[in-house]
């Protein structure tokens, strides 16, 4: 069935079922931002693969919301469906909740699937509603109309030894029965997956690339109770539950446990992750905090166990990477390779590595022209052979049992412009910037996020998106609450978060950079000015030195990248051969 006929069926349905507006989040039931295959229903209804975005259908009209990172992936896909395309962010361009409240009638209806839409989004389409306008919930038009939907994810679950993760169980349900004392709350009702994860360290592959189950917790001062598919439970897990004093009840029993909660307890539920579902299915009369779950920000500092693990990880990744490097600098002129078959090779050798299990996202592999698409993701039809000129930009990383990875290079393959090697010096600069600073405590992402577009806004030049985001630990590859953005974000940076230090620009029609590192918060001096803080980077891959104009940095960042080269070399060089190691030195020599 085509795009534009799906659309056709899902108004028929909205008529039967007395809905004028329909809307179709990325979610699945955890507001997960990766989602399986069973819930990918934005994008059977629209075409559109990216992993952000909102569809919203009227009688008259159907369009995609999505962010600056798909705008041209978005507008190729959707060429031909009917489905307009709404750049979020772009000036007098309404968010799709504001095109709602803008063309809906008294009266009339709007409608979605409760388990996908989150109390926060329900609560601000309620609040921007000035008329009599009716809200349904209770379905999922497209679960009617996709005959041949994949089953629900049912991958078996795995215990994250202590040796890698470096705290147990119960001293982490200790943490949060202290959070939830010291604000007065009862329950913690837990949907976001990385987050159950995290407290039960218990770890899956329910969803690509990111090692997560299926589940839902609640935690009170006496239990814990995990909402999971038994089928995912082997002995030795359930037995590992049960040693902890951990119920284990069927996946969706959570909503018929939801119902139960007495009037005379106090919840804590994070809006923002979880489905308004199992928020109207509690009474009215119960007292509802809106929280950030308590393990969010216990997850994103990690512990002095994790933080050593990061950094053996971070080496063996970082020989991956350096190894293909090698091979690509080497073998473009001699073979032929494609986006697609470089991706391969680059897995192979992360497959090569002690621990590793599979990559923590689907490797943006983009050569030319392709990298101005900063979430690009190379297809059998647009597979770009590579040439000896240009540039190849790979975004990939791994998971792997001690980490999870997330490195991007833009390699120098051939002959370049001029104007190419100055952006990507640019986006060196940016880099570095960031990588220096040495900031106050209480400094956010936010405040930091200048020093990588500086060099950058000099030139009136920009990136559509963030700067920086957490990463988890074997979990999902971006990890809030911390990041590095233009736009604002609260969080403090904390002692043991990392984050992800990533400018770049991106030129539509031609060419697209991306330099990527990550790094760990840490303390610095003390004064009487108060703590301050400072970053070590964990990634060791060269900065290709073909892509740089050595003039336009200053002798600070000149002596930066020496020492960071210096540093690689020394980590990589026990785990290359000579022959390599030439080629090592050669390509972290000093400038």
């Amino acid at each position: 069935m085509k795009i534009a006929d799906r659309v056709l069926k899902l108004r028929e349905l909205m008529r039967e079922k007395g809905i004028d507006v329909y809307i179709v989040p990325s979610a699945d039931f955890h507001q997960s931002e990766y989602v399986g295959e069973y819930f990918k229903c934005r994008e059977w209804i629209s075409g559109f693969t990216g992993s952000a975005g909102t569809v919203v259908v009227t009688h008259e009209m159907a369009g995609l919301w999505t962010d600056g990172r798909y705008f041209i992936q978005a507008a190729k896909q959707l060429e031909g469906t009917g489905i307009q395309l709404f750049k979020m962010g772009e000036p007098g361009v309404p968010s799709f909740i504001e095109f709602i409240v803008e063309n809906i009638k008294k009266g009339q209806c709007v409608g979605f699937d409760g388990k996908v839409m989150s109390v926060s989004q329900v609560n601000d389409l309620k609040s921007k509603f000035q008329e009599d306008i009716k809200i349904n919930s209770d379905y999922d038009l497209i679960d009617m109309l996709w005959t041949d939907r994949p089953d629900m994810a049912s991958s078996k679950a795995f215990v994250l030894d202590t040796k890698y993760c470096g705290e147990d169980i119960q001293s982490k349900l200790s943490r949060i029965r202290e959070a939830l004392e010291k604000e007065n709350c009862d329950i913690n009702i837990i949907s976001s997956l990385d987050d159950i994860a995290w407290i039960f360290n218990l770890r899956g592959n329910d969803v690509k690339n990111n090692p997560v189950n299926l589940a839902y917790a609640i935690i009170t001062a006496d239990k814990a109770i995990l909402y999971i598919d038994d089928r995912k439970l082997d002995n030795s897990v359930e037995e590992y539950l049960y040693e902890n004093h951990v119920d284990v009840r069927e996946y969706l029993e959570i909503y018929e446990d939801a119902e139960l909660i007495s009037s005379s307890e106090v919840v804590m539920m994070d809006f923002n992750k979880t489905n308004f579902t199992i928020y109207n299915r509690i009474k009215d009369v119960v007292k509802i905090i809106n929280r950030p779950n308590p393990s969010n920000l216990m997850k994103a500092c990690k512990n002095e166990v994790e933080l050593e693990n990061l950094r053996k990880c971070h080496l063996r990744d970082g020989v991956a990477v350096t190894k293909f490097m090698h091979w690509l600098k080497n073998q473009v002129s001699q073979e032929k390779i494609t986006e697609m078959s470089a991706s391969e090779i680059l897995e192979g050798f992360r497959k090569d590595q002690d621990l590793y299990i599979e990559p923590s996202f689907d490797t943006i592999s983009a050569y030319g022209a392709n990298a101005a698409m900063m979430h690009y993701k190379a297809t059998k039809d647009s597979d770009a052979t590579l040439k000896p000129y240009g540039l190849l930009l790979v975004d990939s990383g791994g998971q792997y049992y001690d980490g999870t990875t997330d490195i991007t290079r833009t390699f120098v393959l051939g002959e370049c412009s001029y104007e190419i090697k100055k952006h990507f010096t640019l986006v060196l600069k940016g880099m570095i910037k960031l990588s220096k600073a040495k900031f106050l405590y209480g400094a956010t992402g936010t405040n930091l996020d200048i020093l990588a577009r500086q060099s950058l806004w000099e030139q009136g030049i920009d990136y559509k998106c963030g700067t920086g985001h957490g990463v988890g630990f074997l979990l999902n590859v971006h990890e809030g609450p911390q990041g590095i953005r233009f736009q604002y974000n609260s969080q403090r940076l904390e002692e043991g978060m990392n984050v992800t230090n990533e400018p770049g620009v991106y030129i539509e029609g031609s060419h697209g950079i991306r330099l990527e590192n990550e790094l760990i918060v840490q303390k610095d001096l003390k004064t009487e000015f108060g703590q301050f803080m400072k970053f070590e980077t964990m990634t060791y891959v060269p900065l290709d030195l073909d892509g740089i104009i050595p003039e336009l940095l200053s002798e600070d960042e000149k002596e930066f990248l020496n020492n960071y080269h210096r540093m690689v070399r020394e980590k990589l060089s026990p785990y290359f051969d000579e022959s390599e190691i030439d080629w090592l030195k050669e390509y972290t020599r000093e400038i």
